[in-house]
């Protein structure tokens, strides 16, 4: 009798030891949580200790927009840029910036977490007869690109020579469209998933 009491009073602290993990919040499990990767620590941005000297390629210093923890971020390169006249520099320029988004991240931007949407082979040409000045159309038609890739392509050409007078990247593709107004905004870059601002098709040049 004595050993049945013990045993059942054994069994009642065991019960009673539960019940307080509980009540503290504690699961009684032996199976471990997993509570996820820890956070992204991307840096999202190259240093000039990551580049020698003698890695720098020869050329005319240029900014790009890249893809980096969901997000436009600017990124310094050196670009070839040949000798070109003042009538076709906007060209030239823009085609030089379009190569470079083109290109794969070097060891140092892709360490950093640098990526890029646009996907060649992409080339640019002047406005047709009609369009307004300062038009640049690509040899795909500009809605048809990734979003994020048209982020950075309007991005990059914004904060260049490429860009309108106003600020905004006038970009038509080979077909017969009318070429649309771009604008780069602080909300583009935030979030360059979403459509790209535009002012419309544009009227053409009379």
């Amino acid at each position: 009798m004595k050993g049945r009491t013990r045993r059942t009073a054994a069994a009642l602290a065991v019960l009673m030891g539960v019940a307080v993990l509980g009540g503290c919040g504690i699961r009684p499990t032996q199976v471990p949580v997993d509570a996820g990767p820890a956070p992204s620590r991307v840096p999202c941005e190259v240093t000039g200790e990551n580049i020698t000297p003698q890695a720098q390629p020869q050329g005319v210093p240029v900014r790009v927009y890249l893809v980096c923890a969901s997000q436009l971020a600017s990124v310094d390169r050196t670009a070839p840029m040949p000798d070109v006249k003042a009538g076709d520099s906007r060209l030239r320029v823009a085609q030089a910036l379009l190569d470079e988004l083109e290109k794969e991240p070097s060891a140092p931007e892709h360490e950093a977490g640098f990526a890029t949407y646009v996907r060649g082979p992409l080339t640019l040409s002047g406005a047709r007869k009609g369009d307004p000045a300062g038009t640049l159309r690509l040899s795909r038609q500009p809605e048809d690109l990734p979003t994020v890739a048209l982020a950075q392509i309007v991005c990059t050409f914004a904060e260049s020579r490429a860009a309108a007078t106003d600020g905004s990247v006038l970009l038509g593709g080979p077909g017969d469209y009318a070429p649309r107004g771009y604008q780069c905004s602080a909300g583009t870059k935030e979030r360059p998933e979403e459509a790209v601002p535009t002012l419309g098709a544009l009227p053409s040049a009379s």
